[in-house]
């Protein structure tokens, strides 16, 4: 077989719940925009240390895992690549200070979130709302 063998990049997500809202990060690189803060699993890494390990890298704060959301997986998630994320759920202390490829890293609500929120993190968005309110979550 000569086509070489292409797989899903796995990713992480993280929703991170601090003084009444959750932390979004503004992405200094392509696509622009707001995002939760998140990125790639590095090979031997699992994916709860890179969650951890993202989210200190683009916000500054040190996470606490509550629980693992969701997983997304739409190959047109990210135009970029196909991706798979696995996205928790995480509480922190302090206030959020963009870094690494984050410009900057604020809190928000839900009636105040800001635009453009980039990928399908409107979605992910979305859903992790109603699963505050009712405890629903995705359904498959």
């Amino acid at each position: 077989m000569s086509e070489k063998s292409r797989n899903p990049l796995l990713t992480v997500d993280v929703i991170i719940e601090v003084q009444d809202g959750i932390v979004l990060i503004e992405r200094k690189n392509q696509p622009h925009g707001w995002a939760i803060p998140g990125g790639f699993v590095d090979y031997g890494e699992s994916v709860e240390t890179a969650a951890v390990r993202e989210a200190k890298e683009e916000t500054s704060l040190d996470v606490i895992l509550s629980e693992q959301f969701y997983t997304y997986s739409d190959p047109r998630r990210d135009a970029r690549h196909h991706t798979v994320s696995t996205v928790f759920i995480a509480t922190a202390n302090g206030l959020p200070r963009g870094a690494d490829d984050a410009k900057e890293a604020k809190i928000f609500r839900e009636n105040n979130l800001p635009e453009p929120i980039v990928f399908d993190h409107g979605q992910i968005l979305r859903d992790y709302f109603v699963f505050k309110k009712t405890g629903r979550r995705p359904q498959p």
